[in-house]
């Protein structure tokens, strides 16, 4: 397993917000001192501005570097869009290190997955995932799956990838919650709402769905947004599910063998080193 990360990402902070450096802190402790999984660790380099400006706009782009926040939720920080570059460059390296059989995964922040063509909001500032796949794109694959189960639509991810040749959308997600968007499927773009306090049980049977879905379209290339934010402790959500859950979603999604790519979304609870070990215990199918 490689793990994706850079300390740098750890230097931003709003006092008081969910999206903390423990996010990334928190996990790398635990995968260091207590994890039975073999472990290398690497850099990302940033992501090209070439290949962020298949997912945004050149707008955007430089309001990045425009020291005044962007929503009440989404802070400016100085040097974010380099740690949004980053972040965006830890998925492009977990494609990379997919299509060459390594597993994977990408601990860095801010998130991605709710960073529109046109803006940075609900804690994110480029859509990482969706680079990532439009570059899987760019380099020739033809059979693309995104497949998100944070707690929250990733709304980001389906404004960039909406109607895109050979890429489909999966989100799993709470309905209604932020950002009160995905309750309809269309096109190449598959939503899957689940009340909140849904007992887990019967989440899991709304995952099926998506998975048997997903089994359909038969992906060649998948990659993962994984959030940890339907987990009972959570703070931002309305959901049950515990570590077992996650390590669920990571062995089906290692059950389809192919390449698989990772990179975390959401998670807020103080239990989400544990949330995180589980899911990459599920993708090495333990």
């Amino acid at each position: 397993m490689t793990i994706i990360t850079d300390e740098r990402c750890t230097a931003y902070n709003s006092p008081g917000h969910p999206e903390r450096p423990f996010r990334v802190n928190g996990p790398i402790k635990q995968l260091k001192t207590q994890s039975n999984l073999k472990i290398d660790w690497v850099k990302p380099e940033k992501a090209s501005e070439s290949k962020v400006l298949r997912a945004h706009s050149i707008n955007h782009f430089q309001r990045l570097t425009e020291p005044h926040d962007f929503d009440g939720d989404t802070a400016y920080h100085n040097g974010i869009r380099d740690h949004a570059l980053r972040g965006a460059g830890g998925a492009l390296k977990a494609l990379e290190l997919a299509k060459a059989g390594t597993p994977n995964f990408s601990l860095l922040r801010p998130p991605g997955h709710h960073a529109t063509k046109e803006h940075a909001m609900g804690f994110c500032y480029l859509g990482s995932v969706a680079i990532a796949a439009l570059e899987a794109k760019a380099s020739g694959s033809r059979k693309i799956a995104v497949f998100d189960f944070d707690v929250h639509h990733g709304n980001g991810t389906e404004d960039i990838l909406a109607r895109q040749n050979y890429v489909e959308f999966f989100s799993i997600h709470q309905h209604p919650a932020y950002p009160g968007t995905g309750t309809e499927s269309f096109d190449n773009c598959h939503n899957y709402t689940a009340r909140p306090g849904l007992p887990r049980e019967d989440y899991r049977k709304i995952a099926e769905r998506a998975f048997a879905d997903l089994k359909v379209y038969d992906p060649e290339l998948i990659i993962v947004s994984a959030g940890f934010d339907a987990y009972a402790g959570d703070p931002l959500c309305n959901q049950k599910l515990n570590a077992d859950d996650f390590r669920w979603f990571g062995k089906k999604l290692a059950e389809f063998g192919v390449p698989l790519a990772s990179a975390m979304e959401g998670g807020y609870s103080d239990d989400l080193p544990d949330l995180v070990f589980a899911y990459l215990c599920g993708l090495h199918g333990k």
